[in-house]
Formats: C-alpha cells, sequence, structure tokens
C-alpha cells in the first residue's frame, strides 16, 4: 500500500492542533462562565480530603481542563487560600474530572461536528449578551475538537500498516515500559492528556493500537500532565511547589501500582467488572464492556484507573504531604514574600484574577490603616520599633500599588465584561488613594521626627482637638477600606458626612490655635507641628472621601 509521509504529518499536525485549539477554546470559555465562583468552590469545597476531591473533580468538569484546576490549585495555595492537604484532596479530584474528556470523545460524534461547530460560530458571532456569546464559544470549541480529530483520524489511518510503527507499539508488550515513556514524552510536549488521550482512542479505533497497548501509554499519558502544574509551580512559594510535585508523585504511584496489575491482567478484569456492575447502571447506557467501542474502552479504563488510585492514596494524604514536606523543606525567604493573592496563573480566568487583585487592594488597605494606626502612636510614644515598622509599611504599600495596578492591566488586556471592567477602574483608582494615605502616614511620622528634635509639647486643649480629629479620621479610613469589599452605600455616605466634619473640625482648631498664640499659650515650632498634622489627618479624610465617591459613582 503506497502513502505520503506529507499527507501523514500535515494530516495528523494540523488535527492536533485544531483539537488542543478547540480544547482551550471551550475550556477558556467554561472558565470564564465560571468566573469567581471556581475560587469559592475550591476555597469552601475543600475542607477535608474527600471533600476536595469532590471538588476537584467538580471543578475539572466544569472547565474541562484538569491542567487549569491544577495549576489554579497552584495559585490558591500560593495565595496561601488553600493549605497544603487541602490541595492534595483537589489534585486527586482533577484526575478524576479530566475523564470527562475522554468519555467525550469516546461517544463518537465526528460525524456531528460541523453542525455543532457552525452552530457555535453563530451564537458567538451575533449573540449581544456576554454569557451566551461565552457558551457559543464553548460549543465552537466543542465542534473544532471533533472536527480536529476527524482530521487526525484521516490521517493516521495508515499507520496500522506502516512495518516500523507496528512493530513499535508490538514492543509495547512486552516492554511496558516503553509505553509508559511514549505517553509521558507526548503529554510533555503538547501539555495536555487530554489531547494525547485523544489521539490514543484515535490510533485505536483505527485500528493502528491495541487495547493491551494503550493501556500502558495512557498511563504515561497522566503522569505527562503533571509537568504543566511542575512549570507553573517554577518561581512559587514553597506550598505551591509542594503542591505541584504531589500531583506528579500521586500519579507516578499509580502508574507503579496499576501497570504490574495491568500486566498480570487483574486490572483489566476489574475494569471489566466495573463496566458491567457499575457503569450499566447509568441510564442510557445498554450492553457491556464487550458492545463498547474501543474508544470508550480506553475511556473507561482511563476513568477506573483514577478513581481506583484516589481510592487507594486518599487515606495516605498525610503521608504524601509529609514526604513533599522532606523533599522541599522550608525556606527562611517565604516570610519576606510582599504578593499574598495575586498570581500571573489566574490571568487565563480574567474574572478570577480581578476578584484576587482586589484582595490584594483590600490587604494594601488594612496595611494603609496599620501605617496610620503605627504613625500616631509613633508621635505619642516616639517608640523606635513604630518607625522601624512604619518605614516597611510605606515600602510595602508602594510596593503593592505598583504590583496591583500592573496586574489589573494585564487582567484588563483579556475579555472582562463591562461589570468587571467598571470594578478594575474603581481597583485603580482606589489604589492610588492608598499609596496617598500611606505617604500622609509618613508625614505624620517626619512630624514627630521634627517635634522630638525641638522639644515640641501640645497644651492640653489642643491634644484634645487633635485626639477628636485623629478619632473621625480613623474611623472613616476604617469604613473606606471597607467600601472596597462590600459596596456599601450607606457606609459611602457616612465616609463623605466623617469627611465634611474633619474640614469643620480642621477650620475650627485653626481658629483655636491662632487664639493660643496670641495668648502665648503655644509657640511657632508648636504651631507649625500641629497644623501640619491637622493638613494631613485632613487630606486622609479626603482620600477616603475620593473612595467613597468611586462607590457612589458605580450606583450612577
Amino acid at each position: 500500500m503506497e502513502f505520503s509521509w506529507q499527507e501523514i504529518f500535515f494530516a495528523f499536525f494540523g488535527g492536533l492542533g485544531l483539537f488542543l485549539f478547540g480544547l482551550r477554546f471551550m475550556s477558556d470559555a467554561l472558565q470564564s462562565v465560571a468566573g469567581n465562583r471556581m475560587r469559592t468552590i475550591l476555597e469552601q469545597g475543600t475542607r477535608t480530603p474527600l471533600r476536595g476531591v469532590l471538588t476537584g473533580t467538580l471543578a475539572t468538569a466544569l472547565i474541562q481542563s484538569s491542567s487549569a484546576t491544577t495549576v489554579l490549585t497552584v495559585g490558591l495555595v500560593n495565595a496561601r487560600l488553600l493549605t497544603l492537604r487541602q490541595a492534595i484532596g483537589v489534585v486527586m479530584g482533577a484526575n478524576i474530572g479530566t475523564t470527562m474528556t475522554a468519555y467525550l470523545i469516546g461517544f463518537n460524534l465526528k460525524d456531528y461536528a460541523l453542525p455543532i461547530l457552525g452552530t457555535g460560530a453563530l451564537i458567538y458571532m451575533f449573540s449581544r449578551n456576554k454569557k451566551a456569546k461565552l457558551i457559543g464559544q464553548a460549543v465552537f470549541g466543542f465542534g473544532v475538537l471533533f472536527y480536529g480529530l476527524t482530521i487526525m483520524g484521516q490521517g493516521m489511518k495508515p499507520l496500522k500498516d506502516l512495518p516500523y510503527f507496528l512493530h513499535l507499539m508490538t514492543s509495547i508488550e512486552t516492554h511496558s515500559e516503553l509505553g509508559v515513556l511514549i505517553g509521558m514524552v507526548f503529554t510533555f510536549i503538547v501539555q495536555s492528556s487530554s489531547a494525547t488521550i485523544g489521539v490514543l482512542q484515535e490510533l485505536a479505533y483505527q485500528g493502528a493500537v491495541t487495547y493491551k497497548q494503550a493501556v500502558p501509554i495512557l498511563f504515561g499519558d497522566n503522569i505527562g500532565t503533571t509537568v504543566t502544574a511542575l512549570l507553573a509551580s517554577l518561581g512559587a512559594s514553597v506550598a505551591a511547589r509542594r503542591t505541584a510535585l504531589t500531583h506528579f508523585i500521586f500519579n507516578a504511584l499509580g502508574t507503579l501500582i496499576f501497570l504490574p496489575l495491568f500486566l498480570m491482567g487483574i486490572f483489566e478484569k476489574i475494569v471489566i467488572l466495573f463496566t458491567n456492575y457499575i457503569f450499566v447502571l447509568l441510564p442510557g447506557f445498554a450492553g457491556s464492556w464487550e458492545t463498547l467501542n474501543i474508544k470508550l474502552q480506553i475511556a473507561q479504563t482511563h476513568a477506573v484507573f483514577n478513581l481506583s488510585n484516589t481510592i487507594l492514596q486518599l487515606p495516605m494524604v498525610a503521608v504524601l504531604a509529609f514526604i513533599v514536606t522532606k523533599l522541599i523543606p522550608d525556606s527562611g525567604e517565604e516570610d519576606m514574600e510582599q504578593i499574598r493573592y495575586i498570581d500571573k496563573r489566574f490571568l487565563n480566568n480574567p474574572a478570577f484574577a480581578l476578584s484576587q487583585a482586589t484582595r490584594e487592594t483590600l490587604r494594601m488597605g488594612q496595611l494603609a490603616r496599620e501605617a496610620f494606626s503605627n504613625a500616631i502612636e509613633y508621635f505619642n510614644t516616639r517608640e523606635h520599633s513604630l518607625y522601624k515598622r512604619s518605614l516597611v509599611l510605606e515600602e510595602t504599600i508602594d510596593s503593592l500599588e505598583r504590583e496591583i495596578t500592573d496586574y489589573i492591566v494585564m487582567a484588563s488586556e483579556r475579555s472582562l465584561s463591562s461589570e468587571d471592567s467598571h470594578h478594575a477602574y474603581i481597583i485603580l483608582q482606589a489604589l492610588n488613594d492608598i499609596e496617598r494615605i500611606g505617604d500622609h502616614c509618613e508625614n505624620i511620622i517626619e512630624q514627630a521626627e521634627y517635634a522630638a528634635k525641638n522639644n515640641v509639647t501640645f497644651s492640653g486643649e489642643a491634644q484634645i482637638e487633635l485626639q477628636n480629629v485623629i478619632d473621625v479620621a480613623d474611623e472613616t479610613l476604617d469604613m473606606a477600606i471597607k467600601l472596597l469589599d462590600k459596596e456599601d452605600k450607606a457606609m459611602a455616605h457616612k465616609v463623605i458626612e466623617n469627611e465634611i466634619i474633619i474640614d469643620h473640625l480642621q477650620a475650627e482648631y485653626r481658629k483655636a490655635h491662632i487664639r493660643r498664640l496670641n495668648e502665648r499659650i503655644c509657640n511657632g515650632n508648636n504651631g507649625a507641628v500641629f497644623l501640619d498634622m491637622l493638613a494631613n489627618l485632613e487630606r486622609i479624610g479626603d482620600h477616603c472621601n475620593n473612595i467613597a465617591h468611586y462607590i457612589l459613582d458605580d450606583e450612577k
């Protein structure tokens, strides 16, 4: 039989490209639909390892990408929103959830690829509703995925008659480790186990690979997919690197356990029993193992392997955590990390990324409030440790403003809804005000230094007046920071009222200060410090007022 290497390569390469594009396009749309709910699902559904498994399974089934779930989990661990043990459960669940893609491929919907693709394109192009447009994108990606499989299948058909390829596949039956290696390398290259398992299913459907040859490759695919999370963890926190390593150990251990069982014929019998006595209970399924096409047989094997591996290793979560903790010990540098919640890994899900940027902004706001309390206490006590703390806080606030601003700009370059875009605008505006509040706190520190050098003391009346303004400013700052989280309109109005009170108090106390000067109760140095303190407190009130107006303008 004559065949063309060029035709095989072009069809395979082009079909694989369409498959990967369709999978990514569909997954991106599903992640955008899920939006910030993904974080809520992962955070709230991981209190125990078992709940983590169920959550990981659900999340991966929703977004159709175990890599996306795992990378997101690594990011959440890096942001200290998940513990290592919680993350291990999610990773196990992600392995189960990803089997859904193999089942979809196994149902052999290739004949319907073009109408699915056309329907998705029409919805995507002509929908004005954001969510409908994303659903159209997901349907279009689903159609492209199957169209790519069709092209790949046609290209790979001649391989079953190619002696070299047949010899390679035959050698897997006697050297199963070769099949594992092929699966690992191929998945490492394309960075998607769903894609490599899809190729494997198509090869088997064309008769180029037998079931016994496919299973070792399938095990290798499961190990190769962990590379994505390992790469994602580079440069991340110790906990994030441990999570990625756990994913690798979990899948590698599964292969070490189940490959020998498969070679002995035990694992295949387990899969057949599962199919005939459990899978048959599913609605719409009729028949047995023998009636399944080989694509569904591979999908079923994939599912039973991941389920069995999870059931076997779930009780060992504490042991896995102990092993990776020993392999990747704690680093003293961890405490110096300034960014806590934002992570470039989240940018593929812009709504989620924006939510994390909001959390980081709230943290920056809390640091600004701490800087205010620290500055006032230093002004009253002149304790040196407070001065050192003020320098750290000021540097951190400035750094966070730059980091969060750059991050929001990157998130805004992606596909944000109009509501999210406006929220991003509010956060960007508020960042500048919070940074300026930090600057005014630094000014208060400088006034304290000047007062110490020049032996400045206030009269009892001046101390009471200053404390009155400090109390109102402190309450106003506290409410302004909370506004970024709750967006409470009543609280926003209260912030504006407080700012007006600060303005009135400043005007009243300036007049009182002039009276004390005339009565020689205080001198020039005292007055300069007193007036500068009032000015800084008044400006802090102004920036809080700005934040309140961003929230109320949003209402309009």
